[in-house]
Parts: structure tokens; C-alpha cells; sequence
């Protein structure tokens, strides 16, 4: 599925419509060049699970927890992994595999550890559409 927005605010919209039919289990992977929305995109899934602290990327923490939701909501920022291993440290398998939903900022930097049925959301810009126009690609990889 392709969605295309013009605005950061369709981008949130969109990602809180995601929030609003995720279920417990669901791993969202998020990737797109700096500047193209991830951190919209997560503020919009947020939303839709119900969460009602402040969403902000977890850059210099791996993950953050957002526990005021209907369900659980753990963010991965993942950009400073230099091996998938160090995702160990921070005991991914009990997020990947609890009853949260997962959203994994910069996913290809671990991909050989995401669980099959995740999400895919790749988000890129076209400066040719506009200043804020983005492409939203989501892959479901089926279980």
C-alpha cells in the first residue's frame, strides 16, 4: 500500500489510524532518510494507541516506553546499533515478543532479527511534489 501526504499533520493522521487498529504483538519497522517524518509518523502511532505522554525519539536510549495506552507502545531508535547483537542489551525479544506494540525506527541496521509479520513503513520525500510531500510504502511481510 502506498499513501501520500502533504502535510506533516496527514502524516500523523495517518500513523494514528495505524495506532488505532494495532493489536498486541504488532511490530512496526520505520525507515526513511533524516527529515522525512519517522518521528511525525511515531507521534501519530502514539496517538492512536491511546498514548497521552510526550512521543519523542529515543535516539540516545534505544527505546522509550510509553505505558498510558491501551496497550503498551516501546519506540526503537536503532541508528547508533553498529551490530545487531547490541540489541541484546536492551532485551529486544521481551519487546519483539511481548504484548506491546513495537515501532523500530532505522530498522535496516537490524533486520536479520525482525520477527516475520512485521510492518514495513519506508517514508521518502519528493522535493518535485512540494516541501512536504511524502510517500508512505507499507509492506505487511505476512506471518
Amino acid at each position: 500500500m502506498v499513501i501520500e501526504t502533504r502535510s506533516p499533520e496527514e502524516t500523523r493522521s495517518f500513523a494514528r489510524k495505524l495506532g488505532e487498529k494495532a493489536v498486541p504483538g504488532t511490530i512496526y519497522t520505520l525507515d526513511g532518510d533524516l527529515g522525512t517524518g519517522k518521528t511525525v509518523f511515531a507521534k501519530g502511532l502514539a496517538e492512536g494507541l491511546g498514548v497521552t505522554e510526550p512521543v519523542s525519539s529515543p535516539t540516545f536510549t534505544i527505546v522509550q516506553e510509553y505505558l498510558s495506552g491501551r496497550i503498551p507502545f516501546y519506540h526503537f531508535d536503532v541508528y547508533r546499533i553498529e551490530e545487531p547483537e547490541e540489541m541484546e542489551e536492551v532485551g529486544y525479544d521481551d519487546y519483539f515478543y511481548g504484548g506491546g506494540v513495537c515501532l523500530i525506527e532505522w530498522a535496516d541496521m537490524v533486520r536479520d532479527i525482525i520477527p516475520k509479520g512485521a510492518i514495513h513503513v519506508t517514508i521518502e520525500k519528493d522535493p518535485d511534489k512540494g516541501f512536504d510531500y511524502r510517500r508512505i510504502t507499507i509492506e505487511d511481510t505476512g506471518n
